[in-house]
């Protein structure tokens, strides 16, 4: 599936799916179930939960991604881009929850999309998608760097320092 031929229309019936997908990510999350989840990283993916604030209406948020550790730090992108309302919040409010398959930690968002790493940075947490980044037509393994770069214009990569 090619996204970047979507329209806006079909990419708000899509986010609307991802939003529905989200909720039982969510609910698996807070029944205990998120180490389970990550168990089978190749087939799943790697999950964590971002516990973040509304930049508008100041409530507490939560969004599950998939997201990579490298050097220390963890990753992950928003693949819609800056129209992400969760990727807006972190933005506004940087500080954030982060729950792993191991726990809970503080940590504070960054956003390295400008990184001379990018190619790098992506490739990691795409491959820490599982299969949902190939359902995407963003096969990490397979693709050149100026394919996945041709193919993921819109898509912020964000970093979380432990504090």
């Amino acid at each position: 599936m090619d996204t970047n031929q979507f329209t806006s229309t079909q990419m708000n019936q899509l986010r609307h799916a991802f939003k529905l997908f989200n909720g039982l990510m969510i609910l698996m999350w807070k029944l205990g179930l998120g180490r389970w989840i990550n168990h089978w990283p190749q087939y799943t993916g790697q999950f964590m939960v971002i516990h973040h604030t509304g930049r508008k209406s100041g409530q507490q948020r939560l969004t599950p991604v998939n997201f990579a550790r490298i050097d220390g730090d963890i990753y992950c992108t928003a693949g819609f881009g800056q129209i992400s309302h969760w990727y807006r919040n972190i933005m506004k409010n940087p500080e954030v929850g982060l729950s792993l398959p191991e726990g809970t930690i503080r940590a504070r968002a960054t956003d390295v999309s400008d990184s001379p790493r990018r190619i790098e940075l992506l490739r990691y947490v795409l491959k820490g998608s599982g299969p949902a980044a190939s359902f995407f037509g963003v096969d990490p393994e397979i693709l050149s760097d100026s394919e996945l770069l041709q193919k993921t214009p819109d898509y912020r990569i964000i970093r979380f320092e432990e504090i």
